[in-house]
């Protein structure tokens, strides 16, 4: 991984090279980031991970060949410390769940790029989780058949905020590993 004076390394696999495109677009006036390659599916991406050796990877969930979720897998399972955030118009919380457990530290929704794009790479740039609010709460909605507690709805929020779980255990006065596995005898 890059050391923080160099400008974040971006791979950017999308499908549409108009998603693409924008995307590089969008990055080049930020000094701090700088597009290193680009892939149409999955099997590109991960031959061009190896090529780029990325900071960040944005990675599409529905692509031909091979989806962003094998890609994810296959990525992480030979660079554990890729760094990979689902860039999707999907919102699904399954979607979000399946993406997570797959390897992904980052789900932005298409449709909030500009601001949150360029704020989610440099949140999971920096070691931490990113989450659209939106997917977050869907996430939230259907975790488990017991509702979530008062303490589990603000670590989730504050997870979502891009806070590091020792950030958020100081923030609420509970311990990192309270924050990692929150249960309902610690309210």
């Amino acid at each position: 991984m890059s050391s923080d004076s160099s400008p974040i390394r971006v791979l950017v696999v999308d499908d549409h090279q108009l998603i693409r495109v924008g995307i590089a677009t969008l990055l080049l006036p930020e000094s701090d980031m700088t597009v290193v390659g680009e892939a149409s599916n999955g099997r590109e991406a991960i031959s061009k991970f190896r090529e780029c050796d990325p900071d960040i990877t944005l990675m599409d969930l529905q692509m031909p060949e091979m989806s962003g979720f094998d890609a994810i897998l296959a990525i992480r399972d030979e660079f554990p410390r890729a760094r990979i955030i689902v860039l999707t118009t999907y919102a699904g919380d399954a979607q979000a769940q399946r993406a997570i457990k797959a390897g992904a530290q980052g789900y932005l929704l298409k449709n909030l790029l500009h601001k949150e794009l360029l704020q989610t790479i440099r949140t999971v740039h920096g070691g931490r989780k990113a989450v659209a609010v939106e997917v977050a709460a869907q996430v939230a909605e259907h975790t488990g058949e017991e509702a979530l507690t008062l303490k589990e709805i603000d670590v989730l929020r504050l997870i979502v905020s891009g806070n590091a779980n020792k950030e958020i255990a100081a923030q609420l006065n509970i311990t990192e590993e309270t924050v990692k596995k929150p249960c309902k005898e610690h309210p």
